[in-house]
């Protein structure tokens, strides 16, 4: 069996077809909106990557809500449910917060959130589409509130799955587990894709080179770039 047949049988293509997608959902005029929506392109911001501790602190109060946001659509996740559910709930409560949905208008992305199912890298558009048993899904949540963005993905499990998409959610969870405990001051960037890279291949599995971490703060996407 040639390696490209083997990894054919582990991971066959998928047959996932992008559904219908809603109406953008709307976002009280009261909320602050991040400066991208304001022009067309790519953010503008200048800045610096070090942080000051109250930057840090309000980082981490958007970090909370985008949290809480994907626990709730989290426990919403099952066979039949639509991603545009999932991203009406998520949605729903980040505006309860006062926190815009940080993809929403994001360089023309039409949703809240991103939902990844399957064979689907990243940054899936929440559609018409219902779960079915079996799938996993990503689901990758940002919000920004006073300022700054708090970004966090994870993924679930659709009823009951297959042991190899499961040992996939629990080894790519232990990789960005090691690649957290890489970080430290005055240690190289890159140090931290090493390490999630090295503990991929353990068990044959690609790195998406094309996407990466990155950092966040007042810009969506920082300069630091995993």
């Amino acid at each position: 069996m040639t390696e490209i047949s083997e990894l054919a049988r582990r991971a066959p293509l998928g047959t996932l077809t992008p559904g219908t997608v809603s109406p953008l959902r709307a976002v009280p005029a009261h909320i602050n909106r991040p400066e991208y929506m304001f022009h067309d392109g790519p953010e503008v911001v200048t800045a610096s990557d070090v942080k000051d501790p109250e930057t840090v602190e309000r980082i981490a109060r958007a970090g909370k809500i985008a949290a809480d946001a994907l626990a709730l659509v989290g426990e919403a996740v099952k066979p039949g449910v639509t991603t545009d559910e999932l991203d009406r709930i998520g949605h729903e409560y980040m505006v309860s917060q006062d926190a815009y949905p940080s993809t929403l208008g994001y360089m023309g992305f039409p949703k809240s959130l991103c939902t990844s199912i399957n064979e689907v890298i990243c940054h899936g558009i929440p559609d018409d589409h219902r779960l079915e048993e079996g799938d996993i899904i990503n689901v990758d949540i940002t919000a920004y509130k006073d300022g700054v963005h708090g970004d966090n993905c994870a993924m679930f499990a659709v009823g009951d799955i297959d042991e190899e998409s499961a040992l996939l959610i629990e080894r790519t969870k232990n990789a960005m587990m090691r690649g957290i405990k890489a970080v430290a001051p005055g240690r190289e960037i890159n140090v931290i894709g090493r390490v999630i890279e090295a503990y991929a291949k353990r068990f044959d599995y690609g790195v998406v080179r094309d996407y990466t971490g990155h950092g966040v703060g007042e810009a969506f996407h920082s300069g630091l770039i995993i």
